[in-house]
């Protein structure tokens, strides 16, 4: 039987997806379980930043096996070219964070040598999307690469420096600590994301999170029925 893991920060980000699933079993507050013809999906709510995610994440995948496992949910974006609303395949990740100061430099765990650029699972220093699912609906998604932050950017000033240093597209709070887990444990997946604002000083009044939710409900329930179709 084809079973599928989806993996998200908050219940908000999937609440309109299990509406058109079927319950098993939705007793525990960060793991339900549903059918989507004739297919498994478990939903793993994993609470915000790259720590619960970690965490969540590998207690699930050594005691069970999937079929694949996708991240979905929301995201920030630097690239203004991409409207709000648009699903987003991030197709690799990295922690731009990981490294030390000195004085008014940043040196990364790679420059430092405390991690080898290419030491597995990373590649030039970047996390990829391991054996990504063949499905047609998520590959054709327009793939970006994205950064895992454990602060949000709202600077002017560190919103130029991220974009010149490390040139993302997105930024999340959860998406590269997916990808080291799913790649240390080699289960095929793959980081699924709407835009829901742009990466700027807090502006909660330009943000599109329902348009997001809702455009990202969409792709994933085509995605469940191209897989279950199959």
């Amino acid at each position: 039987m084809t079973k599928i893991l989806f993996v998200a920060a908050t219940l908000g980000e999937i609440t309109k997806i299990t509406e058109h699933l079927e319950v098993i079993d939705d007793s525990k507050p960060n793991l339900k379980h549903y059918h989507f013809q004739g297919a498994k999906i478990d939903m793993l709510i994993t609470g915000v930043g790259m720590v619960a995610t970690t965490y969540q994440l590998t207690k699930i995948l050594s005691n069970d096996f999937y079929t694949a496992v996708y991240n979905i949910g929301i995201c920030g974006c630097f690239n203004r070219t991409i409207p709000l609303g648009t699903v987003l395949n991030i197709s690799s990740d990295s922690f731009p964070e990981l490294g030390a100061e000195d004085g008014p430099e940043f040196i990364s765990a790679f420059e430092i040598g405390l991690i080898e650029k290419n030491e597995p699972p990373f590649k030039n220093g970047l996390l990829y999307s391991y054996h990504p699912p063949q499905v047609k609906t998520s590959n054709n998604l327009k793939q970006v690469h994205g950064i895992t932050v454990k602060k949000v950017h709202g600077k002017e000033e560190s919103i130029n420096e991220t974009i010149n240093v490390y040139h993302p597209d997105t930024e999340s709070m959860e998406g590269a600590a997916f990808l080291y887990v799913c790649l240390k444990e080699q289960v095929p997946c793959a980081q699924i994301r709407a835009v829901s604002n742009y990466v700027e000083r807090r502006n909660r009044d330009a943000w599109q999170i329902e348009t997001a939710i809702e455009n990202l409900t969409h792709v994933v329930m085509d995605m469940l029925t191209e897989i279950t179709s199959g």
